[in-house]
Parts: C-alpha cells; structure tokens; sequence
C-alpha cells in the first residue's frame, strides 16, 4: 500500500493536538493520534513538513489517500486521479490548449463522469470543467475557492455523519484532525507583499495567525542575510484565506524564485495581473 506525508498534527501531554508548523524539528514529545507513539517532526527543505513515527508506523495513517482527513484541493492537485487517469487529462489539457474544447477518446467519458470534463452536444464533445483546471494551476483563485470551500465543507460533514454512525476511534480521531486542518486554514490571513531588494523587484504569498508587523520583521529579518536595501510594502491581506496559499503556489510555480532556502517569492512580469486574482477573493468574512 503507498502512504503518504500526510500526518500534521501530533497530541501533547494535555490531548491537545499541535500542528507540524508549530512543533520543533526532531523528535518530540508529541504522540500520534492514532496509536500513542512518539513522533519526530520531519521539517526539511524538500519535502512537505510532516510527522513520523519514532519506531515503525501504524497502519491506521497507511491508507489509500482517499480516505484520508486531508483538506480536499489544499495541499495535493492530483485530485485523486490515478497516474494514468492524470497522463490522459494532463493530454487533453495540452490539445485542449490550441481550442476550447477536447476530443472523444477512451476514457474520456470516464473523466466527464468524475466531473473533471463537461459533456457538450457537439463535436468536439467534452470541454474542461472548472475543477479539471485545478491540476494545471488554471482556475483563478476566486474560482478555486468556489470550488474548494464546498468540498471541504462536505467533507467535513461525511466526516461528523462517520463518526456519529460509528463512534471508533479511527473515526472519531479522523473528525478531529480534519476539524483542526479546517479551523487552521479558517484562522488564517493571507499576505500579499511588493519587496525592493538591491534594485530586484521581488513578490511574496504567505498566511499568519498573528499581527502583519510581527510577521513583516521576520520577513525582513531573513531577507537581510541575502541583501543590503530591503524595502516591504503590504499589498493586500485577506482573512480566512489560508485555504489559498498553496493553490497560489502552485498556480504561479513557473515564477517561483527561491532565495538560498527561502520559498515563497516570486519574479512575476506581470504582478498587477496576480493582485487583481488574489483581489477577486473576499476576505472569509465579507
């Protein structure tokens, strides 16, 4: 069975679960939420931060990974589509480029029913719907939360509905992982910055629980290993919206531009068009 670097959240001493963000690297005292072991909190530069076990892991996290408590469209764009389910929408998607519409094909029909094409009544006879863009990055970000927020929401329902029909441990621990990723994402605000650094315009996505000024002196703080004059200025902020970082970064991965093992800023050439797309999403709460 292939597992995946899914487990965030680790319990501590008073059953309160912690998320990897705020553990420290290395092993821990914090415990899995399934079976009591003790976990280490993998946080390195290549992988997605995570927890694993300090001894062997335990079957209840290795499942296949659509049955997991993970947030749907947060943090993987495959979307539960098989390697060869993916190849075929990834092909489509690249015919599809030159027109509006995609051809009839073997398996096509298969992906329309997945809901990751939409059929229409003539030739060519399918066309991508709004959740087949997600893998590409092609849905702007108003239209990705349209989608998402649904689907997380109806997630988190089957979740509660599983665990009330059968009050395991298994589920009940699922209910409770989903609902701290849920709240997490929920009680973050998003940032969106212009950085002047050494006559470079740079950009930069990220969330915060926190104040904007406390997040802005890390920020600047890390900067000042790699440059001399450093000027930040805040271009939006949207609360609730944690949900969307990780789209964003996948959206716009093609003008990444890491700085030594910093991740998150970006050489856009156009960066008007970009805020216009983080602008287009409200603020949770509005």
């Amino acid at each position: 069975m292939q597992t995946f670097l899914w487990l965030t959240f680790g319990l501590d001493a008073d059953n309160q679960l912690v998320a990897i963000a705020d553990a420290p690297r290395g092993k821990t005292d914090l415990i899995c939420p399934y079976c009591g072991d003790r976990l280490i909190a993998k946080k390195g530069k290549v992988k997605a931060h995570h927890f694993a076990h300090q001894t062997e892991s335990c079957r209840l996290i290795e499942r296949p990974e659509i049955e997991l408590p993970r947030l749907p469209c947060y943090d993987r764009f495959n979307l539960y589509l098989s390697p060869k389910e993916l190849e075929q929408l990834t092909r489509l998607w690249n015919w599809g480029r030159i027109g509006e519409r995609v051809p009839r094909e073997k398996g096509a029909m298969k992906l329309a029913l997945k809901g990751f094409l939409r059929r229409l009544p003539s030739e060519p006879p399918y066309e991508f719907a709004d959740i087949g863009k997600i893998p590409f990055g092609a849905l702007p970000l108003k239209q990705f939360c349209q989608v998402q927020e649904p689907l997380m929401e109806e997630k988190l329902a089957q979740l509660q509905r599983k665990a009330e029909r059968e009050p395991n441990d298994l589920n009940t621990t699922d209910l409770r992982i989903y609902r701290a990723q849920y709240d997490r994402v929920k009680a973050q605000t998003i940032y969106f910055l212009r950085i002047q650094a050494d006559g470079k315009t740079l950009h930069k996505i990220g969330v915060t629980t926190r104040s904007l000024s406390q997040r802005l002196a890390e920020i600047r703080r890390d900067l000042q290993e790699h440059f001399e004059k450093i000027a930040i200025a805040p271009l939006g902020t949207w609360e609730g919206r944690g949900n969307v970082e990780l789209y964003f970064k996948h959206r716009y991965r093609e003008w990444n531009y890491a700085i030594g093992s910093l991740t998150e800023y970006f050489l856009f050439p156009d960066a008007l068009a970009v805020l216009a797309d983080l602008q287009a999403i409200a603020s949770r709460e509005e």
